[in-house]
């Protein structure tokens, strides 16, 4: 067992700092700490991540997934994130890095990791997602007979100052309501009663949300749920899951006695649909 040096100590408290209370953040953390799965997720990057050798040898596999899930769930650029880790001590606790010993790992390093697992050869990204599926599925929260359906926009900078000073292809430009966005949309489907998300799929913004129907269903759904812009889309939903009912909400015509019961439909509807919006509050 090594030494704990004097930076660790200070680190992890060690009784010095009497008054000091756990913050959001460390609860947060922590909570991260004990739930993901580690071990599961680092044995699906493990073949792909570089091996010692020649040169300087890698930084732990485990040691670079906590810092990039660090840099997502506090929205932190690559050199942000190495100015946070040497900043915070929740952070370097998190991440495992103890000052005494070691640097943490450059802006640098993390942005060929991100890259690594970013990388459509390898479609770590989709073999990740199916791991953390596949754990909750183990721990006995499986996907039931109900798919909710929706889609966000993530946005992207819109520069053009790159070396070919154009626009990312892969992204473009949409209007929602009377705002524009550049950047993708994040289409998911989520278990109706558990609020597990079992599917997920990526285009560019401008994509309607409905095009992404078939992929989202697993295919032995009874119900479908989803907002108005999934209204009338029976076919594309009977052509992945044939035994689905259509519970999607459907727009509202003018003033009137059915316009007012089609509102009351659209409501209880959403009692179940708004468990879809937690997902997108992580996001």
């Amino acid at each position: 067992m090594k030494q704990v040096t004097l930076a660790a100590a200070a680190d992890q408290g060690a009784e010095f700092e009497r008054f000091r209370r756990p913050t959001r953040r460390d609860v947060f953390l922590q909570t991260m700490g004990a739930i993901v799965p580690w071990a599961e997720l680092c044995a699906v990057i493990e073949p792909h991540y570089p091996k010692a050798g020649k040169g300087r040898p890698p930084i732990g596999l485990e040691r670079m997934l906590r810092m990039y899930f660090v840099q997502h769930w506090f929205n932190l650029a690559d050199e942000a994130c190495e100015e946070a880790l040497l900043d915070s001590t929740a952070l370097r606790r998190f991440v495992g890095i103890d000052l005494g010993r070691e640097r943490v790992p450059d802006g640098t390093t993390l942005l060929k990791f991100r890259r690594l697992l970013e990388d459509d050869k390898h479609k770590l990204g989709a073999a990740l997602f199916a791991k953390v599926g596949e754990v909750l599925q183990g721990k006995g929260l499986k996907v039931g007979i109900g798919t909710i359906v929706d889609a966000t926009i993530i946005s992207a900078p819109s520069s053009t100052k790159n070396d070919k000073g154009e626009r990312d292809p892969e992204m473009h430009q949409t209007k929602k309501g009377q705002q524009y966005f550049f950047g993708m949309k994040l289409h998911i489907g989520v278990d109706s009663q558990t609020g597990l998300a079992h599917s997920a799929v990526v285009t560019a913004a401008n994509v309607h949300d409905k095009h992404a129907i078939p992929q989202l269903l697993h295919g032995a759904e009874q119900e479908v749920y989803g907002d108005s812009a999934y209204a009338s889309q029976q076919e594309l939903i009977a052509s992945k899951a044939p035994l689905a009912q259509d519970r999607t909400n459907q727009r509202v015509g003018p003033a009137g006695i059915a316009a007012d019961i089609e509102r009351i439909a659209n409501r209880i509807k959403s009692k179940v649909r708004s468990r879809v919006e937690h997902v997108f509050a992580v996001v």
